[in-house]
């Protein structure tokens, strides 16, 4: 079973009471648990999301990845890490090595240095910076007529319901492209059950998300 909490595309976040009932069914089945926690400092109601790894009772058929992309600004240097049983770290210890070898050395320097304690700090304002961003964006797509858009417990997504339009969410992410010059993505290229949704980032400035979020009330405004 996989677990991706706080989670892309929505920004939704797992409570410890969710995680206990998963693994629940994952001993019921008896299943192995893979928690993808990549986003897990980006979350603006706690230090940090909750985990899997609180639970000793799954640990035994846990594995959790996390890396340095998305709490550290570090997209592109491919530089993560893994929690698991032993004897699965040694056969996947054996599986990276004879794959790609080890990270470059800069980047694992970079690594330690963002392991630090005093980053904490750096990764708490980014947050705030964030939250900023997120209240700017789901207020005012939520003043769009026809659409709603959820708050996000975490991540710098924003996934919001454009059911209401008489166009599928492929339809409209072309039409804000190509008639507003700015890019969303349709809920569908995350799954069936995610159609009539669109996913926005609001990882930029507040000046150029302001400008976005004209452009896509522009266009969608012809249908109101």
């Amino acid at each position: 079973m996989m677990v991706c909490s706080p989670g892309n595309p929505t920004g939704g976040m797992f409570s410890e009471e969710h995680l206990r009932y998963i693994a629940g069914l994952a001993k019921t089945v008896d299943s192995w648990l893979l928690s993808d926690e990549i986003y897990s400092r980006l979350v603006y109601d706690c230090f940090c999301a909750p985990s899997l790894i609180s639970l000793p009772e799954v640990r035994e058929k846990l594995i959790v990845v996390d890396g340095f992309s998305k709490t550290f600004c570090m997209t592109g240097w491919r530089l993560g890490w893994a929690i698991m049983p032993a004897e699965l770290a040694d056969k996947v210890g054996l599986l990276v090595t004879h794959s790609f070898g080890c990270t470059a050395s800069f980047t694992q320097a970079a690594g330690v240095a963002a392991l630090d304690q005093e980053m904490d700090s750096f990764v708490m304002a980014m947050v705030d910076d964030y939250r900023v961003r997120r209240d700017l964006v789901v207020s005012t797509l939520n003043k769009i007529p026809g659409v709603r858009c959820p708050t996000p417990s975490g991540a710098f997504y924003a996934f919001f319901d454009v059911s209401s339009f008489p166009r599928t969410s492929d339809e409209l992410a072309t039409e804000i492209l190509e008639d507003g010059g700015c890019a969303v993505l349709p809920g569908s290229d995350f799954g069936v059950a995610s159609a009539g949704y669109m996913r926005i980032s609001y990882v930029s400035a507040v000046p150029v998300l302001e400008e976005g979020l004209r452009r896509i009330a522009k266009v969608l405004s012809k249908y109101s």
